[in-house]
């Protein structure tokens, strides 16, 4: 694409009429057959919509729900079609389908909850080809001026454009007038172009051909009209919306997820086929052990962390559309929190995205209103394109003219003569104008370096002296500070004449008055935001098409350090292994293309970080879709807003700050649930382990396995409002799968050493006293035969299974405030008010099942009062030992959660 782009920019009309084989009289229908064929249709290509059945899919379908819905198909052979067909010794009375309805409501609910919230979220944006006008016109079989349908435009066509149109395919301009092209969503320029039919040299960025228009870039003044010279995914925007149109990469929470899912599988692997060989071995019952070796696996996953996730993001989403933030993709909440990395333009962000009058001097550098006036008069009375600097010059103007008279009713004490409109060659404009009295003047306003080429003197402590060699050295040095303190500079000159109308030879024998200097100023709150995000680890880094002193005094403005500053020339002649090294130290990268901002963003995320782009340019679009969180606003171009996670309804980094504790937040709650679940579920199975070997009998059988995880994890679904402790949000927290199985062997075990002291104190204390007069399961035998035996067997084994049930439930409860935070629980850190309650609630819940009728369907007996006077006392001390392992765990691993 750029070789054909450079040869019809740096050829002639004829050649490229002789090259493409047309002339200006239009194509034939059989040479538009043949060009559409030759050269594609002028479609581009877009980010295909997921249908409704595809978004379905990803709600549903995640490593958790998979290993949910495989636990739910072996429990749905082993508790329903087993029963039913009675096979290896089951009856109908072993039929029990509430393990398969739990697991596939909370699959279900976790599903729904999260297609709903993306579905609110995540169309909120335009489709891109909506940027495109629909028709143009164009020159077919000797007919000018055909109006045509957009995509039936072909290679080789002529086309005619004028203010307002969108530019429907990269072209060749043959003619034009006065013709000002906006292209700052393709290039990031913010000043309109003036496109110009003369040949052109060979350029460095094909953007900055002045005869090449581009698709997607539109009119602001005058006509033209043009060769067709691409067409679709040929041209510029093709090639961008290209780039972006595929899938997304695997961000570093779809990574995390991922690996936190093996990381419990592998668990899993372990533990089940374990629990299923000891149980058999010792209970001699194969058929059962299966059973119980799949309630195993049940116990071990967090059914409801598809849930949890899902509300714990849905929950950051809302909190965040609070904060003038818009969440597309909920998944990217997490890597808002995590992102330690955000690159961003300067314009709009750092800047106020509007230009400035900051002074107009005179020669000596002071603060001269003639200057202004003069400026006034060549900006307002000319009739072209009025860009930001000639818009910036009447607005200082007419905040001024009430204090200084000179500037009094300009517009009304002159009329314009005549004009010389600005071209790129002369880099200047030039207004005549007359007053009252008849007098007329040439007045000329451009490019510092084009205006002392046509003036010969300068007015200088109010007399007018020639501009010699040293005087011109000073000159330039004025201007040249100037820009090194970031501002963009025009001279202004005069001189005097009697006719009325003027030429380009007339621009000589000039008279300088002074300079305009235009700035871009800083936002005021672009300083506190870029110091918020360092205090929460959050480096900033500015990638930009502008040039290098600008951006840098900018930065220096706002408080951002610039370490290191690198040009898209510099990045394009290095290796991605030395781009890699210097981007680390580099916090500025100026004058990039599109394709040099993906891939300062690639190598950054190569090098281990969460990276987020901010950007509102379709020359921004492929970054955003190779970063970890692309991050758009909200009067961005709609294929910035398609390629976008997060949606800012405000260009400030003040509120992608808010957006960022709020990801940290609930990255806090979702690991939380995780740390606290998965270690608690390990210790409850690796005392299973220990019990299956030690006991006679099950500590717990399935069902009452499948109803511990459903209250517990109920109890738990308020975690997405905890609260999250100031320490944890204050820096970047990223997946670490291995630090949850370190977790789960740490915490797991500590919880096991009060199951296995209740396992002691009921077996050989508690359930002897209260059911057996004293004597042991093992020995009930020597004791007692028949039904009674019998009964005092199944009074024992229920007595003992309600213990250990209450107490698992009151364990795994309390110790949620323990894990919940790295500080002393209840006094230095509390949980939110809705967990808390829920989890007093769940403990009473569970406390009350075994007195209650469905505690004797499930097999449970009213525990005795005495059994409070040892649990109390227990859980305390195993609050006390779980502090204490926390702490040393701390200082192990130099983290918590």
């Amino acid at each position: 694409m750029n070789t054909n782009i450079e040869y019809m920019a740096t050829h002639s009309v004829e050649d490229i009429k002789e090259y493409l084989n047309i002339n200006l009289s239009g194509l034939t229908e059989e040479e538009v057959l043949k060009s559409r064929d030759k050269n594609g249709s002028n479609k581009v290509k877009k980010e295909k919509k997921k249908s409704i059945a595809e978004r379905l899919a990803e709600a549903f379908i995640n490593p958790f729900t998979v290993v949910l819905v495989c636990l739910a198909v072996v429990s749905t052979i082993t508790d329903i079609i087993f029963p039913m067909l009675h096979m290896f010794g089951n009856t109908k009375k072993d039929f029990n389908p509430v393990t398969v309805i739990i697991i596939l409501t909370m699959v279900f609910v976790s599903g729904v909850l999260r297609f709903i919230q993306e579905s609110r979220s995540g169309d909120a944006t335009a489709k891109l080809l909506a940027m495109i006008t629909t028709t143009c016109t164009v020159t077919r079989q000797n007919k000018s001026h055909v109006e045509i349908p957009l995509d039936e435009v072909v290679v080789g066509d002529i086309v005619y454009l004028s203010a307002g149109d969108m530019i429907p395919a990269d072209v060749r301009i043959i003619d034009a007038k006065d013709l000002f092209v906006s292209q700052s969503s393709l290039s990031g320029e913010s000043e309109p172009i003036e496109k110009l039919a003369t040949v052109c040299e060979k350029k460095d960025n094909i953007t900055e051909y002045t005869n090449i228009a581009f698709m997607g870039s539109n009119i602001i003044s005058g006509s033209a009209a043009a060769i067709v010279i691409s067409v679709g995914d040929h041209t510029l925007f093709g090639s961008m919306t290209s780039a972006i149109a595929g899938e997304s990469v695997e961000t570093n929470f779809t990574k995390g997820v991922n690996a936190v899912s093996w990381v419990l599988i592998r668990f899993m692997l372990v533990m089940v086929p374990l629990v299923f060989v000891l149980n058999g071995i010792t209970k001699g019952n194969w058929v059962s052990a299966f059973l119980f070796a799949i309630s195993v696996a049940v116990g071990l996953t967090p059914e409801m962390l598809p849930m949890i996730v899902t509300g714990c993001l849905a929950k950051g989403a809302v909190s965040m559309s609070k904060k003038q933030t818009i969440v597309k993709n909920l998944n990217s909440i997490q890597n808002f929190g995590a992102m330690d990395i955000l690159c961003t333009d300067k314009t709009g962000t750092l800047t106020q995205d509007r230009v400035v009058l900051e002074y107009h001097l005179n020669i000596k550098g002071d603060e001269d209103s003639r200057v202004l006036r003069y400026g006034y008069l060549n900006s307002y009375f000319q009739t072209g394109y009025k860009n930001l600097m000639d818009l910036a010059i009447i607005q200082r103007t007419e905040e001024e003219e009430a204090n200084d008279s000179q500037l009094l009713d300009l517009s009304e004490n002159y009329k314009k003569i005549d004009e010389i409109p600005f071209d790129f060659s002369r880099r200047r404009l030039t207004t005549v104008v007359q007053n009252h009295s008849g007098t007329i003047k040439m007045v000329t306003k451009g490019a510092v370096e084009e205006m002392l080429s046509i003036c010969s003197y300068a007015e200088y402590n109010g007399n007018v002296q020639p501009i010699t060699n040293d005087f011109r050295k000073r000159i330039l040095k004025t201007v040249d500070n100037l820009n090194i303190k970031g501002f963009r500079v025009l001279a202004i000159a005069r001189k005097d004449i009697e006719k009325q109308s003027c030429s380009v030879d007339d621009e000589c024998e000039m008279i300088l008055m002074g300079y305009l200097a235009f700035l871009d100023p800083p936002k005021e709150s672009a300083a506190g935001a870029i110091k918020a995000l360092k205090e929460h680890g959050v480096r900033t880094k500015i990638l930009t098409g502008d040039n290098e002193k600008v951006t840098k005094t900018i930065c220096t403005q706002v408080g951002l350090e610039v370490r290191n500053m690198l040009l898209g020339g510099d990045i394009e002649k290095m290796s991605d292994e030395k781009l890699r090294e210097v981007a680390e130290d580099t916090d500025v990268f100026a004058k990039l293309t599109p394709s040099q901002k993906s891939r300062v963003v690639s190598v950054l995320r190569e090098n281990g970080h969460t990276v987020g782009f901010m950007g509102d340019g379709i020359n921004d679009a492929a970054a955003m879709k190779v970063a970890d969180i692309g991050i758009s606003v909200d009067t961005a171009v709609d294929v910035a807003k398609e390629s976008a996670d997060i949606i800012l309804l405000e260009k400030d980094l003040t509120v992608l700050e808010s957006g960022i504790v709020e990801g940290r937040k609930t990255f806090a709650n979702m690991i939380k649930y995780i740390k606290m679940t998965a270690s608690s579920n390990f210790g409850n199975m690796f005392s299973v382990l220990g019990a299956s070997a030690l006991l006679p009998f099950l500590p717990m059988e399935s069902m009452h396995l499948i109803l511990l995880n459903l209250i517990y994890d109920s109890c738990c679904s308020a975690i997405p409002w905890d609260n999250v402790d100031e320490e944890f949000i204050k820096l970047p927290k990223k997946w670490d799968a291995s630090s949850i199985g370190k977790f789960m062997i740490w915490i797991g075990p500590t919880s096991s050493i009060f199951d296995f002291a209740t396992f002691i104190f009921m077996y050989f204390v508690f359930c002897p006293h209260f059911v057996s007069h004293g004597v042991t399961y093992n020995n009930l035998a020597n004791y007692f035969s028949g039904n009674e035996l019998n009964q005092m067997r199944a009074t024992y084994v229920a007595m003992f299974q309600a213990g250990w049930f209450v107490e698992s439930m009151w364990s795994q409860s309390l110790v949620i405030h323990m894990i919940r935070t790295m500080k002393l629980p209840f006094i230095q850190s509390r949980a939110s008010a809705p967990l808390t309650l829920l989890n007093f609630f769940g403990i009473i819940v569970i406390t009350v099942i075994p007195f209650t009728l469905l505690g004797k369907a499930v097999g449970f007996v009213s525990l005795p009062l005495p059994y409070f006077i040892y649990l109390i006392p227990c859980i305390f001390a195993y609050m006390i030992l779980v502090t204490a392992v926390k702490k040393a765990y701390i200082h192990c691993h130099k983290g918590w959660l």
